[in-house]
């Protein structure tokens, strides 16, 4: 995988695929919720893996994998929540926290 482009690419072209064939295509197929309890479980993961400082790049990849497919199946592209980081880093992470409320 040469990058996160490349990722997303794969991603939205299982959209149609089988389901029976593509696990990304049977997330989809599954729906948001299904989507949720999968993100929640590899972040989980991911936390114990921070802990022990061990299996950390596997898990941190299923976890951004399956935020990704989150956001697809949410109909929100992965490319407007990267536009909001770029526009978030004009200011500090706390001034931006203090203009939300």
């Amino acid at each position: 995988m040469k990058n996160i482009e490349t990722l997303l690419e794969v991603i939205r072209s299982r959209k149609n695929q089988d389901i029976n064939q593509s696990y990304t295509a049977s997330l989809m197929e599954a729906g948001i919720d299904k989507c949720i309890e999968k993100l929640q479980e590899e972040f989980d993961e991911l936390k114990v893996a921070l802990n022990k400082k061990s299996n950390i790049v596997h898990e941190a990849a299923d976890t951004i994998y399956h935020l990704l497919v989150a956001l697809e199946v949410s109909n929100i592209k992965f490319e407007d929540v990267l536009l909001e980081l770029e526009r978030r880093s004009s200011q500090s992470g706390i001034q931006e926290k203090k203009n939300r409320k």
